[in-house]
């Protein structure tokens, strides 16, 4: 039978439509538990050595993980029907991950493929060879309904709505983000499928679903480029492990097991000492570049003696003029630790010149040795002395004329004077270091060794990182590519980026893409609208978000004497409908809140935990990122007084809602949502 005869035809009956879509359901599912157990199988006896089988071993555990079948999520969400003048099938069903079966003709096929790029793209008036486009409800993993959409009728269903894609997308959720597959819009899968070369900068409003276009772009990535990024790797960066919890199951829903998730601080150190806000402001600068390049090489001393080796009766000797030309020859030719190695080197290839001009016939080895010997490494140590990053900051902020020296120009007295400790920690080991002090270890570390780099780099919430975070992320993907996401309207950190040409720069992608997404699919147009008066106060430049979904009775915000009596009805109230709850509240609030929802089972989101539970107190400055399909907001004056970029944090706060918003408060509103 010819692959495209195994999917059900079009039919008047519309039962008998859906009975033979839920049959090729079935039979897909079938196939896709075959295909897990021949993968589980396989043996890496095969292999011919331990570390092979070691190996193949992984790989095949890896194969295993990707054909999970999880039950609650449809397998295919979409059909296309073809004018077939190529040997692709003419009805093809999309869904998450390919299928095949026993005798390899394609049940599903991967949304990621070329061929299903028409379910994204087609449109009456280019229809892209596809006659007609379905699109499948589902009750869990039940298969419920199907809607069509004829693409080949002369544009006659231009601008309909579809139902069953406003449903999908405005599904209460609870837990983890989920995939957006299905609901992929086509300004969405530009992006999605751009090239692996192609560095993209999106600048999403709330609700454009940027975070989810990343995630399937880094998954697109993995399959177009799956030899390739499999050496080299994909890495997630998000804004705190809370967010990375979040998004933690979009991937692996998609077959993509083996890539990365980190944040900022667990990729350049998790340092957590409290400091003054323009401290780390200055340490954010791209002005430390140059500092600590500096400060770095201001290590190396002028050599004042020669070099004696002895071998034997024999003495050998490198002269002290010699010895400086060397180390000139060297010093910023290469990274430190690197020159150093090649010091010992020069300096030891010196005393092979010595022995064969004696008549001796050295070879490499006796150079490796020679380069070994203490004499060498003693006259290495005292004039290129081995350092760490730690090492090198503690001089900088301990030493003020060596701050000063290293500054020049670059640095302000003012700057330098709060970058000095009041109180120096006796030795670098005792230090106790900023989140900032991460990233300029991280910049010394790569000046000292060349930091490893990946295929793709996925940076989320990009606009609330310093110039020097920005910068230890690039190193990275220098031989890559990335792509960055953010709202600079969400920019609530003291050196948030105001233009994403500066964020590109830092990053070493000053010719990368940048792409602006406005039109909203999960926050009601009530509820932006109303989060969108503060834009000209955070964010003049951009342009106001807008929404498809008008949301009209979304949002609710209530003045109350008694905010804990107020918090505890609305959170009673939103537990009486479908969805999660999100209470965001300024941090020094948490406790009340927590208090104030007594007798309802509630849990309260930290940094480091992990929570999956329906009803959550969310502190404001985790919010980013999240989505509930109800959030109670309260006392935003507060919010807002509680950092410098306090406006931006309550923009944050008054877009994580899927479906309702409710504000309540006993002080005045800031006046923008007056």
């Amino acid at each position: 039978m010819p692959a495209h005869q195994l999917s059900p035809d079009i039919t008047d009956d519309p039962a008998e439509t859906l009975a033979a879509e839920r049959a090729h359901l079935a039979a897909s599912r079938a196939a896709l538990r075959a295909m897990r157990e021949h993968a589980g199988s396989l043996s890496s006896d095969a292999a011919g050595d331990w570390v092979s089988q070691q190996i193949l071993q992984a790989l095949l555990d890896q194969r295993v993980a990707a054909l999970a079948d999880h039950s609650g999520t449809p397998l295919f969400f979409g059909r296309l029907d073809r004018a077939s003048d190529d040997d692709l099938p003419a009805t093809v069903h999309v869904g998450r991950r390919h299928v095949h079966d026993d005798r390899g003709r394609p049940l599903v096929i991967d949304w990621r493929a070329p061929i299903s790029r028409a379910f994204y793209q087609a449109s009456p008036a280019d229809p892209m060879g596809v006659s007609l486009r379905r699109r499948f409800g589902y009750h869990g993993g039940d298969l419920t309904a199907y809607e069509d959409e004829r693409l080949d009728d002369g544009g006659s269903a231009a601008g309909r709505q579809s139902r069953i894609l406003t449903e999908e997308i405005e599904r209460p959720r609870t837990g983890p983000m989920r995939d957006i597959v299905a609901t992929i819009q086509p300004d969405q899968d530009e992006i999605v499928r751009s090239e692996l070369t192609r560095t993209v900068c999106v600048q999403g409003a709330p609700g454009t679903g940027k975070t989810a276009v990343g995630l399937h772009r880094a998954a697109y990535l993995l399959f177009t480029h799956r030899e390739r990024l499999a050496r080299s790797g994909v890495m997630i960066v998000g804004p705190n492990r809370a967010f990375l919890s979040y998004i933690s199951s979009v991937l692996p829903a998609l077959g993509e097991v083996k890539v990365d998730q980190t944040t900022v601080a667990g990729l350049l150190g998790e340092y957590s000492a409290p400091e003054d806000p323009a401290v780390s402001a200055v340490k954010g600068d791209a002005k430390l570049v140059a500092v600590l390049r500096r400060a770095l090489w201001m290590h190396i001393v002028k050599p004042t003696e020669g070099l004696l080796f002895t071998k034997g009766i024999n003495r050998y000797r490198v002269a002290d003029h010699e010895v400086r030309e060397i180390v000139a020859s060297l010093r910023g030719t290469t990274r430190y630790g690197p020159g150093r190695a090649a010091l010992a080197q020069r300096l030891a290839h010196m005393v092979l010149v010595r022995m064969e001009q004696r008549g001796e016939s050295p070879d490499d080895r006796v150079q490796d040795a020679v380069a070994r010997s203490k004499p060498v490494r003693q006259l290495v140590d005292q004039v290129w002395p081995k350092l760490t990053p730690q090492q090198v900051l503690h001089r900088l902020f301990s030493d003020p004329e060596f701050l000063a020296a290293a500054a020049k120009d670059d640095l302000t007295a003012e700057e330098q004077s709060l970058l000095l400790w009041a109180k120096p920690p006796k030795s670098f080991r005792s230090a106790k270091w900023s989140a900032a002090d991460g990233a300029l270890m991280d910049e010394l570390g790569d000046l000292i060794e060349r930091t490893a780099v990946l295929g793709h780099l996925v940076v989320d919430e990009a606009q609330d990182l310093s110039a020097m975070q920005l910068r230890a992320l690039g190193r990275r993907c220098r031989t890559g590519s990335a792509t960055v996401l953010g709202d600079l309207a969400q920019g609530t950190t003291p050196w948030s980026a105001r233009s994403w040409t500066e964020v590109l720069s830092h990053l070493g992608f000053e010719d990368g893409a940048v792409t602006e997404l406005t039109l909203g699919f999960r926050v009601p147009r009530e509820v932006l609208d109303y989060a969108a008066r503060l834009l000209p106060s955070v964010a003049p430049g951009l342009a106001a978000p807008r929404s498809l979904r008008p949301g009209a009775g979304s949002l609710s915000v209530h003045r109350t004497p008694d905010l804990a009596d107020s918090l505890a009805r609305a959170a009673q109230d939103a537990l009486s409908r479908e969805g999660s709850i999100g209470v965001i509240v300024p941090d020094a609030w948490v406790n009340a809140a927590s208090a104030a929802l007594t007798g309802l089972d509630h849990r309260v989101l930290s940094a480091d935990a992990v929570e999956d539970h329906r009803l959550l107190v969310v502190p404001a400055t985790l919010a980013k990122g999240l989505e509930y399909d109800h959030v109670i907001v309260v006392e935003p004056a507060d919010i807002v007084e509680a950092e410098p970029r306090g406006l931006a944090r309550l923009y944050v706060v008054l877009t994580r809602a899927v479906t309702s918003l409710t504000v309540v408060h006993s002080r005045d509103l800031p006046e923008q949502l007056r």
